[in-house]
């Protein structure tokens, strides 16, 4: 938990920071905040899925640091900032052009368009966030996580700062809305980077990171990129899912999209926490595994599930007794839509409930999966779980049943509980079980 709780503070920090831009944007304009919703979920998928090498870094710097190999910590660091670049540059233009592409998701052309506008200034952003990334898995896989929580919290105050400016046009800003929210991502992100490298230039000056950056190390670049791409595709699977669903209710309407963009944000909050007990437990499970420590593999799974169990029916209460208040804060309560846009999001967060066990024990089982560098088989039952069982799902639930958008949240359960299910037992079945034995 020591270990953990800086990471699930940088995660809910990190978190904050979207929260503020959905939270302002919906004051601004309900319409600004449906684009932004569009826009950053489209951003997000290529994130999570190029973020696949900095998840790499962080169980591999575990292992040779635990080892005492130095020269090893520098050279995946290194190569996962070189193909977290390479991939991000490859993907810009996709941002660049992404409103012919919402289009043909069947998306509303002003919402598209304004979502492009988002996307060609903060399109860019993904170059610095996932250095950002490797950074962060580097120092956290070295127990450095609170450089990892004060830098993500120092970006917070900045964001809704810039945010405040430039969205609203306040102390003689000029007023940009959506794409004033865009301007301050960017720059926060930047920020972020410069901060992450000068302190690892003064505080690990023994892993020269940044020395001699530009030479190639193939060997390193292979060994990152063979772990990096399943993790990166099983991110893919989960994140597209729910950027799916965002898709599916922009076909139901502009305010069920309002309303389901508040919703996975007050439901993405929680599962900030599931994700730092999730990383803790990659660091753990990758020492024991090194060391083929069964007994400690199994201790330190336990632990995890266990207070991530804990924190999922905290929030099932909290979804069921306090849904009202909860989305209201994201609204202006002039809004003549507020009233609607509450009603639709009560029930989506009745849905969310269900799936909050089986979404912390997937993220869980993928963590210590990791941790043992277990990737591929994982990414497999990912994508079988969360697109053939949860896209499928939430299709004719939301379209082919009166359920409508609550249907869609429920076909988003079904697809993380069967992953969870999978995960899990491969986990306690197979790899735990081998380690025993």
């Amino acid at each position: 938990m020591v270990l953990g709780l800086p990471l699930i503070g940088s995660h809910l920090a990190q978190f904050a920071i979207m929260l503020t831009d959905a939270i302002m944007l919906g004051w601004y304009d309900v319409r600004a905040l449906a684009a932004e919703v569009l826009a950053h979920g489209f951003f997000f998928v290529f994130f999570i899925m190029l973020s696949g090498f900095a998840w790499a870094v962080m169980p591999m710097v575990a292992a040779a640091a635990g080892s005492g190999e130095t020269a090893q910590v520098r050279r995946v660091t290194r190569m996962g900032l070189w193909l977290s670049l390479i991939a991000g540059v490859a993907v810009l233009p996709v941002f660049i052009w992404s409103r012919p592409i919402l289009l043909a998701l069947g998306q509303d052309p002003e919402l598209s368009a304004m979502a492009q506008d988002y996307l060609r200034i903060a399109g860019p952003a993904i170059l610095p966030a996932l250095v950002v990334m490797v950074l962060k898995s580097y120092f956290a896989a070295l127990e450095r996580t609170q450089v990892v929580l004060w830098v993500t919290v120092a970006a917070l105050p900045l964001n809704a700062f810039l945010n405040w400016l430039l969205i609203f046009g306040n102390a003689g800003a000029p007023e940009m809305g959506i794409r004033g929210a865009a301007v301050a991502s960017v720059s926060v992100h930047l920020v972020s980077m410069l901060v992450l490298i000068a302190y690892a230039m003064r505080a690990t000056p023994e892993h020269a990171l940044f020395q001699r950056f530009w030479r190639p190390d193939r060997e390193a670049f292979g060994t990152v990129f063979r772990l990096g791409w399943p993790i990166g595709l099983t991110g893919l699977a989960e994140v597209g899912l729910f950027t799916a669903s965002s898709l599916l209710m922009g076909m139901i309407g502009t305010l069920e999209l309002a309303a389901h963009g508040i919703a996975l944000q007050i439901a993405s909050a929680t599962f900030m926490i599931h994700l730092g007990l999730s990383n803790a437990a990659t660091i753990r499970a990758g020492r024991a595994y090194g060391a083929r420590d069964a007994a400690g593999l199994a201790r330190g799974g336990a632990a995890a599930i266990a207070l991530s169990a804990a924190v999922a029916l905290a929030t099932v209460a909290l979804f069921l007794t306090l849904p009202e208040p909860l989305l209201g804060a994201f609204l202006d309560p002039a809004d003549p839509d507020r009233a609607t846009v509450v009603g639709i999001g009560v029930g989506l967060l009745a849905a969310a409930a269900l799936f909050q066990l089986a979404d912390a024990a997937q993220v869980m089982a993928l963590g210590l999966l990791r941790g043992v560098q277990d990737t591929r088989v994982p990414m497999v039952m990912a994508a079988v779980s969360y697109w053939v069982v949860g896209l499928s799902a939430s299709y004719g639930l939301g379209f082919l049943t009166p359920l409508g958008g609550v249907g869609i949240w429920l076909g988003l359960a079904l697809g993380l509980a069967v992953a969870a299910v999978l995960m899990m037992g491969r986990f306690w079945l197979g790899t735990v079980r081998h380690l025993s034995g």
